[in-house]
């Protein structure tokens, strides 16, 4: 079975650390990338190579430093080789014009993240049971 690439944009180191673990204790091989600003995020994106990994799964917060995680939707959900990846905004943010902007930008699922450590861990690895497990990504992955 070929690994799931994710991409997780997200500046704060215990989140990072909290994703990453529960993505590692999963059964699902999956290769993780992580950049910590949206400008970082939209970067990687333009300068993907046959070299570079293009995410099958984009974990994306919206409080990023540079460019917002509403940005970097907009510039994915824009691009005709970008908008068919899955793209779900895992953030602490419950306001609803944040929600209401999200899926207007076309996301593909707004998760708010819990406070308690155990539902964070539990709430990510059940992202990645159904985008991964569940859901079926399109194989062309360039």
């Amino acid at each position: 079975m070929t690994p799931i690439h994710i991409l997780l944009v997200e500046d704060n180191e215990g989140d990072i650390l909290l994703t990453k673990e529960a993505l590692e204790d999963s059964k699902i091989i999956n290769d993780i990338t992580v950049l910590k600003d949206g400008k970082a995020a939209m970067d990687y994106f333009e300068e993907l190579t046959t070299d570079t990994p293009r995410p099958d799964l984009v974990l994306l917060d919206i409080n990023l430093p540079k460019k917002s995680g509403h940005e970097v939707l907009a510039f994915l959900k824009t691009h005709d080789k970008y908008k068919q990846i899955p793209v779900i905004m895992l953030t602490t943010s419950s306001s609803q014009h944040d929600i209401v902007a999200a899926y207007k930008g076309h996301v593909n699922c707004y998760i708010t993240k819990p406070i308690d450590v155990n539902d964070f861990i539990k709430a990510v690895a059940k992202i990645e049971e159904f985008w991964i497990n569940i859901v079926t990504i399109p194989a062309d992955r360039r």
